[in-house]
């Protein structure tokens, strides 16, 4: 979820060597997954985060490497996860006008209004353009992995959830921080915002904060370790 759970993904991938060998799995977590509580799992209501049909989310954040530039689309097609149907949601990373990532984002909305991240299937690329491997993957109920909320129905300051678990792959967490902020992007300015602060187990240095506008959805990531921003600058009808 993503600046955008597919940052988090990307950062886990290539710090994937200091995995700790001595980390052992939670099994606390077990969270309850029954399609009786996913009776309009395609349909996107909740405020922050809606992916809306039809609509293209355009991103940019200037790093040390270049310009980054990210693509959101919600597609027609659905899977089905853990016997829940799905949206599809890909997103396309460009750095320095290469192509690095081409993901596809499955998530499901309950009948309470979080919407959870029930996993993705992940194209990495060379800076030649070549193929270069699917690191980042993961599918809930597959291999041990388990979904998480990348969005709660009701936050509010103080809640903490995981929002994926894969052990040693893939451990994003979250954190809402404050509700009711104004943010200015690219793409306009946004009042009675999220705040959230998102982190993984598996590298210290991925530590955001992410902005979500309601009714538009996420509009802002901070790099809170190196300052870099990714900023909404359009959304393609």
């Amino acid at each position: 979820m993503k600046q955008f759970a597919w940052i988090l993904a990307a950062a886990c991938i290539i710090t994937a060597c200091k995995k700790d060998k001595e980390r052992q799995p939670d099994e606390t977590y077990n969270p309850e997954i029954l399609s009786a509580n996913f009776t309009n799992s395609t349909t996107l209501t909740n405020p922050y985060l809606l992916f809306a049909p039809g609509k293209k989310y355009i991103y940019e954040a200037q790093t040390e490497d270049g310009l980054e530039r990210v693509e959101v689309q919600r597609l027609a097609a659905t899977k089905i996860v853990m016997g829940i149907t799905c949206i599809m949601v890909n997103d396309k990373v460009w750095l320095a006008g290469n192509l690095i990532e081409d993901t596809d984002d499955w998530y499901a909305q309950d009948n309470d209004g979080n919407v959870w991240y029930m996993g993705e299937d992940v194209d990495n690329f060379n800076p030649d353009g070549n193929l270069k491997d699917h690191a980042g993957s993961w599918e809930a109920g597959v291999d041990g992995a388990k979904p998480g909320i990348v969005m709660l129905a009701d936050p509010k300051p103080g809640m903490t959830y995981r929002q994926e678990y894969y052990f040693n792959e893939a451990e994003d967490e979250a954190e809402v921080l404050e509700l009711g902020l104004s943010v200015s992007v690219p793409f306009g300015a946004f009042t009675n915002c999220l705040k959230t602060r998102e982190w993984t187990e598996l590298e210290s240095d991925v530590n955001e904060n992410k902005f979500y506008a309601p009714g538009i959805g996420l509009v802002k990531a901070v790099n809170v370790t190196d300052g870099d921003e990714e900023v909404l600058i359009e959304i393609q009808q």
